[in-house]
């Protein structure tokens, strides 16, 4: 076969450190908007962001060459470093250690949109901590509960 074709879609999840309440709402639009650029210029697609105070929830299409640790490394180092920049007045935002990266079928690709942009009412009734761990639980990750937070 002559050509690569691909269709590699990723649910990223990452919270704030400490889950601190910092993606208040006038940072909100301008931080998701921000993030899809820099998904852009990585030579992606942002499909869908979303979130809450304390965490982001990002559906991307990303081409065969790109790997998920690069792009997560580029997303929350030029995104922290552009938030001290534009909004001065939060000196202490910085994004968790870690994320999560999850694989999504194009069966499920709407479904993961949805509840992308329904999180804050999902979050009525569940923390991201259960959140998360359902997660992780769901696509047979095995982890420490020690670990898991910053």
């Amino acid at each position: 076969m002559p050509q690569s074709f691909t269709s590699l879609l990723y649910h990223f999840v990452f919270s704030t450190k400490h889950r601190e309440a910092l993606i208040v709402p006038e940072l909100q639009p301008r931080l998701y908007g921000y993030l899809g650029g820099i998904i852009h210029s990585e030579g992606g697609t942002l499909l869908t962001v979303g979130g809450m105070p304390d965490h982001i929830h990002m559906l991307v299409q990303l081409k065969q060459h790109h790997a998920i640790a690069s792009v997560m490394r580029t997303l929350k180092a030029n995104s922290s470093k552009w938030v001290h920049e534009t909004f001065v007045e939060y000196p202490n935002f910085w994004w968790q250690t870690g994320y999560g990266a999850f694989t999504v079928g194009l069966r499920t690709k709407a479904a993961v949109q949805r509840y992308i942009e329904t999180q804050a009412e999902h979050h009525k009734t569940v923390t991201f901590q259960d959140e998360y761990r359902s997660f992780l639980d769901q696509h047979g990750i095995e982890y420490e509960e020690q670990y898991l937070w910053d």
